[in-house]
């Protein structure tokens, strides 16, 4: 069958949230714009539309955060929204990163994030105070923490809907159910994408192609294969159209991949979960309260510090230690003193939990975990925490154990008051950190001799080299619109 051809200035792999502000940004230069999406209009918006919504960028004052989102007098009076300063987002990166991101791309996250959050603003998406998940009262007082405080209205799928809603008024053409194939060259120089539309061969042509269509994370082949054995047992929390296929795409002519390609984000996810992300529930199977209890394995054994950090900056590596343990999960565990403090992920409708009045009944409640040694590690752990430092939930508090390993570093209290509350939890993928080194002055991919690659841009989670190990929650919508942004600019202006 002949392909139909399509021309355009620049055509766009993918149709997130970096993918929008690429074509936003692309518009913004004049280019016609395309955009080819693996899912139907209703399954679409990529990793995106399943994100919390909260949004990571440097601020120092209230007056920043008066440039992103509309606060009241009241607001402002009655809250303390902390900062978090360039040095404080540097410091978070460098450290969860263990010192390995990429220099050049962080320094431009960091410092560029408060302006690309103003420049989303100015696009249509609306931003509100993260009431819900990241703050608490304290004296009267809301006291945000994790430095965390703004999320976009609605969360990832607010965001998409606001960027799709400028996308159509800037007359970005979407072409639905579209799948790209492999990239069209002449020569070195990458000239458009070959696609299937609903089973028909397309040849979209243009003077610069942007892929910005996801990692490989709903790929099991590709999660075993880089990630390691295992990771096909994972499951998908977002979009099962990110198949790596752009990933894939680029390397077959010679873009340098980059970045941690065994690393991931991964967190805790509801054990009875579906496969892939449910549009309906978003990221509601998530459970990140684990900061408050204890994390139990099928041995009855803990297996990490919960306490480490506020879970923004663990919740990303835990799913994989969960992955780890035997059958792949664990069950989180609480008593009735913090049950108040649990986010509201705990109380939807689908999820699996159990509880009880007593240790010995929650015991034999959970499902494969053997109950003997499960009651041991509790006999150990209440002994074991610290009762001369005040429990304070808003700070890291070094209420901790003494001599128990894995220790507790924050938060710890005796699990000694019922009723008991225990929820199942298995990994959750969100999305792979290996990608594609880029020129950080345009968003142009590089090849493996780091020379450019003429017409081809990658943004999102396509861009490796920013995260090694860890993530600091809500940095990835920025970085992708940060990164959507630059790729966008840069392939607008190479239609010339």
């Amino acid at each position: 069958m002949k392909p139909v051809r399509e021309q355009f200035d620049v055509v766009i792999v993918g149709k997130g949230n970096a993918a929008l502000c690429a074509a936003l940004a692309a518009r913004d230069e004049g280019a016609s714009v395309a955009m080819l999406e693996a899912a139907s209009q209703e399954e679409s918006g990529g990793n995106s539309r399943f994100a919390g919504g909260v949004m990571r960028f440097a601020y120092a004052s209230v007056d920043e955060l008066k440039r992103v989102a509309d606060l009241t007098d009241a607001e402002v009076a009655g809250s303390d929204f902390g900062t978090n300063t360039t040095d404080e987002f540097f410091d978070d990166l460098f450290r969860l990163s263990s010192l390995r991101t990429d220099p050049v791309l962080s320094e431009m996250l960091v410092t560029q994030s408060l302006d690309v959050m103003t420049w989303l603003r100015s696009k249509g998406a609306k931003f509100v105070p993260n009431f819900g998940r990241q703050s608490a009262l304290v004296n009267g007082k809301r006291k945000f923490f994790g430095r965390l405080p703004i999320e976009a209205s609605g969360g990832g799928a607010g965001l998409v809907q606001a960027l799709d809603k400028a996308a159509s008024a800037a007359g970005v053409k979407v072409f639905y159910a579209t799948r790209a194939k492999r990239l069209i060259q002449d020569g070195d120089r990458v000239i458009g994408v070959y696609a299937s539309a609903s089973g028909q061969p397309v040849e979209f042509m243009a003077k610069a192609v942007v892929l910005a269509c996801g990692g490989f994370e709903a790929n099991p082949e590709m999660r075993a294969r880089y990630l390691g054995p295992g990771w096909e047992l994972a499951k998908v929390r977002g979009t099962r159209f990110n198949q790596g296929d752009g990933i894939k795409m680029a390397l077959e002519i010679g873009a340098a991949p980059y970045g941690n390609w065994s690393g991931c984000h991964a967190t805790g996810w509801d054990l009875n979960a579906p496969e892939f992300g449910d549009v309906n529930v978003g990221d509601q199977f998530q459970k990140h309260s684990y900061i408050f209890g204890l994390l139990i394995n099928a041995n009855g054994k803990r297996f990490v510090d919960e306490g480490a950090d506020f879970h923004s900056f663990t919740y990303a590596k835990y799913g994989g230690e969960v992955l780890k343990q035997p059958g792949q999960f664990a069950w989180q565990v609480f008593d009735s003193k913090v049950t108040r403090l649990l986010r509201s992920e705990y109380r939807i409708r689908m999820m699996t939990k159990v509880s009880a009045n007593t240790l010995g009944e929650l015991a034999a409640k959970l499902d494969g975990v053997d109950p003997k040694a499960f009651l041991e590690t509790v006999r150990a752990f209440n002994a074991a925490v610290r009762t001369d430092v005040p429990f304070e939930h808003t700070i890291k508090d070094g209420r901790g154990t003494l001599d128990l390993d894995p220790p507790k570093s924050n938060w710890a209290q005796a699990l000694d008051t019922p009723p008991f509350e225990a929820y199942a939890t298995t990994c959750g993928i969100t999305f792979t950190f290996g990608g594609l080194r880029i020129d950080p002055s345009n968003g142009q991919v590089l090849d493996v001799t780091l020379a450019p690659i003429p017409g081809l841009f990658c943004a999102g989670e396509m861009v490796g080299g920013l995260f090694y190990f860890n993530y600091p929650s809500g940095t990835g919508l920025v970085s992708g619109a940060l990164f959507g942004r630059l790729a966008g600019t840069g392939a607008g202006r190479k239609r010339c």
